[in-house]
C-alpha cells in the first residue's frame, strides 16, 4: 500500500509499466467534472471507473483483494477512510475470477483516512475496505492497472 500526494503521483511510475499512462491521464483530465462510469484508457489492462459510493460505517465495509488488478483510488468530494489488512493477515475464501475480487469477514487492522488531492494504491498483496466515511456519498476515482 502507498499513500501520497496526487503531485506525487509520478515518483511511482517505475512500479508498474502502466503506471505512466495513469500520470498521463490525470495530467490530461479535470476529475472533478468528469461523469460517472467506466473509461477505458488501454483495454482491460487500465481504465479508470468514476463513482459515487456510499458512505459506510466501519462495521460495513467489508475488507477485499484483488489477485489481477492493482487499484489506485483517489477520494475527490470528501476524505475518505480506509481499512488495510495484509492480506497474508486474512482468511483466504472464495475467489470470484469474474470480478477479480476476494472478501473477507471481520474488520480491518488498522485504518487510514485519504483526503482529496491525495491517492491511495492497493497491490494484490493488500486488504482494503474503502469507503469508510460520516457522509453518505463518496465522489472518487478508481483506476484498474493489471499488476
Amino acid at each position: 500500500m502507498i499513500i501520497d500526494t496526487l503531485d506525487n503521483l509520478e515518483k511511482y511510475s517505475n512500479l508498474n509499466p502502466l503506471f505512466p499512462k495513469v500520470v498521463e491521464y490525470l495530467k490530461q483530465i479535470d476529475l472533478t467534472s468528469h461523469p460517472v462510469g467506466k473509461e477505458m484508457i488501454d483495454g482491460e489492462n487500465l481504465f479508470v471507473n468514476y463513482a459515487i459510493a456510499k458512505g459506510k460505517t466501519k462495521d460495513e465495509a467489508k475488507i477485499e483483494s484483488h489477485n489481477v488488478m492493482i487499484d489506485i483510488q483517489i477520494p475527490l468530494s470528501c476524505s475518505e477512510t480506509m481499512g488495510y489488512t495484509p492480506r497474508k493477515n486474512l482468511i483466504e475464501t472464495e475467489y470470484n475470477a469474474e470480478k477479480d475480487i476476494t472478501f473477507y469477514p471481520g474488520l480491518a487492522e488498522k485504518y487510514i483516512t485519504i483526503n482529496p488531492g491525495e491517492f491511495v494504491i492497493f497491490f494484490p498483496q493488500d486488504g482494503h475496505a474503502p469507503c469508510v466515511s460520516d457522509e453518505s456519498e463518496i465522489v472518487k476515482v478508481i483506476f484498474k492497472v493489471k499488476a
